[in-house]
């Protein structure tokens, strides 16, 4: 099973494609989209859009996963975030995908055993159960891996995190 993973975003967008076969993972591709700040905002959205049609037709992911969004801070900000996730979400609706959303915690929970884990923490299990030299960089492309390795270990349960 292909699965991209996505840590949303709007300057970055961290994606991570795994193939998990009989319990084993294989990282496939991962990195970034990342749109400047110079770039007019509605410009931005549809980069994100086109760069997320363009993953999900390059890997055919059979399941998408993503990190819900978390502020407690500035609201301008986490508006101009929750357009682009929207985005996000756009790009996999309109290719007959289902969304899996899963919170921060279920995504350590899951990869590191322990759900108020350290960052390091999680890039290290990402490192170690992908087989990878070192750990994936920039940390947005690592946390999505993250959440595609997460999403592997529900997948008896994956209607429980089907996007609502």
């Amino acid at each position: 099973m292909i699965i991209l993973g996505i840590d949303p975003g709007l300057a970055i967008v961290g994606y991570g494609v795994v193939e998990y076969i009989g319990n084993k993972y294989k990282a496939i591709d991962y990195g970034c989209i990342t749109t400047g700040s110079e770039i007019l905002f509605p410009e931005r959205l549809k980069i994100i859009y086109d760069e997320m049609l363009f993953l999900i037709d390059k890997y055919k992911p059979e399941d998408v996963a993503m990190e819900e969004l978390f502020f407690n801070k500035n609201v301008k900000t986490a508006i101009k975030v929750g357009q682009a996730r929207g985005v996000e979400v756009l790009a996999i609706i309109n290719k007959g995908l289902e969304v899996y959303e899963y919170t921060p915690l279920q995504i350590k929970q899951s990869v590191v055993g322990y759900g108020r884990a350290e960052k390091r923490q999680v890039q290290e299990m990402v490192k170690l159960l992908l087989n990878l030299k070192e750990i994936p960089k920039p940390d947005d492309a690592a946390d999505a891996l993250a959440v595609a390795i997460c999403h592997s270990s529900c997948l008896n349960f994956k209607d429980m995190f089907k996007m609502k």
